[in-house]
C-alpha cells in the first residue's frame, strides 16, 4: 500500500472528518467477524449491563481482542496502522473495541459526536482520536446508513448540549452537510470521534451490525473509559507490533468490561 493512499486518506479526515479504504477485507473475513459479533452479543445481552442501549432497538457491547478473531489483521492492516500514524502520530494506541447494533425498527438518532472536543483540537487543530468502523452485512437505505456532517469535527461544541449534542435548532445546518455511508463488507471506514454523526432508521426487517475500533494519541484520555483484557496465553501470541500500540490488562481470567462511555442522551430518538 502506497504512502500516497495514506496521505489522502489522512487528509480527507482532516477535511471531511472520515476516509473509506474499500475492500480492505475479504468476503470470508467479514462472515467470521459477524459470528462473533453475534457471539458476543448473545452473551452480553444475557447478563445486565452488558449491551447498552444507543437509541430504540440500537445496542452497543465492548469486548475484549481475543474474542475477535479477525483482532491481530485488523491491528496490522496498512491502511488502519498508516492512517493510526498519520492522524495520531506514531504512538498510538487501540483504547477499546466493540461493536454496534442497529435491529429493524431503531429509530433515527439526534446529531451528536461521540465526546467534547478538547481544545487542543477546536484550538489547535489536533485531532487525538479515530474510531474506525467494519460493517458485517452490505449496507442499504433501509438498514438506516450511517449519516455524517462533514468537516464539522473542527467545531468548537462549547454550546453542545453535554459537549456532545448540537442544539435542536442547528439541524438543518447539519443535514446540509450530511452524507449518508453505504458501507460495503470488507470496507474499513476511519473518522474522527467528534465528526458529527448519525444513525438513520433501519426499517429493512434485519440487523446492521459494525464493529467499531477506538485509537488514541497519547494522553487523549479515553484509555480510562475502558478495560480490554487478555489472558496470558493469548497476550504471548500477538505480535510485538500489536502488543505495542494496544491499551490492555493481562488477567488470569476474563471478566466482562464494564461500560464506562455512555451517551445517555443517545436513548431518545431523534429531534
Amino acid at each position: 500500500m502506497g504512502n500516497e493512499e495514506i496521505a489522502a486518506a489522512v487528509e480527507q479526515i482532516r477535511t471531511d472528518g472520515i476516509a473509506v479504504r474499500r475492500q480492505a477485507f475479504t468476503i470470508e473475513w467479514v462472515a467470521a467477524m459477524r459470528d462473533d459479533i453475534e457471539a458476543a452479543f448473545a452473551e452480553a445481552s444475557a447478563r445486565s449491563g452488558g449491551a447498552v442501549p444507543r437509541g430504540p432497538e440500537r445496542y452497543y457491547v465492548e469486548i475484549h481482542p481475543q474474542q475477535f478473531r479477525g483482532f491481530v489483521d485488523l491491528m496490522t492492516h496498512p491502511w488502519v496502522t498508516g492512517v493510526c500514524a498519520g492522524v495520531l502520530g506514531p504512538d498510538w494506541k487501540a483504547v477499546e473495541l466493540g461493536f454496534d447494533i442497529p435491529f429493524d425498527g431503531a429509530m433515527g438518532q439526534p446529531w451528536h459526536r461521540d465526546f467534547p472536543s478538547p481544545a487542543g483540537t477546536y484550538e489547535g487543530r489536533r485531532l487525538t482520536s479515530l474510531a474506525f468502523n467494519l460493517t458485517a452485512v452490505d449496507t442499504t437505505e433501509e438498514m438506516g446508513p450511517l449519516e455524517v456532517a462533514l468537516g464539522t469535527q473542527w467545531e468548537p461544541g462549547l454550546d453542545f448540549d453535554n459537549g456532545m449534542f448540537p442544539r435542536p435548532e442547528d439541524a438543518h445546518r447539519y443535514e446540509a452537510l450530511a452524507v449518508r455511508t453505504y458501507a460495503q463488507r470488507g470496507d474499513i471506514s476511519a473518522r474522527s470521534a467528534l465528526t458529527i454523526h448519525r444513525g438513520t432508521p433501519n426499517t429493512s426487517g434485519t440487523s446492521r451490525p459494525v464493529l467499531v475500533l477506538g485509537v488514541d494519541s497519547p494522553g487523549a484520555g479515553h484509555d480510562a473509559l475502558h478495560d480490554p483484557m487478555a489472558t496470558p496465553g493469548y497476550w504471548a501470541t500477538l505480535p510485538d507490533e500489536v502488543r505495542r500500540h494496544l491499551h490492555c490488562r493481562v488477567v488470569d481470567e476474563l471478566v466482562p468490561i464494564v461500560q464506562k462511555h455512555q451517551i445517555d442522551g443517545l436513548i431518545q430518538p431523534e429531534y
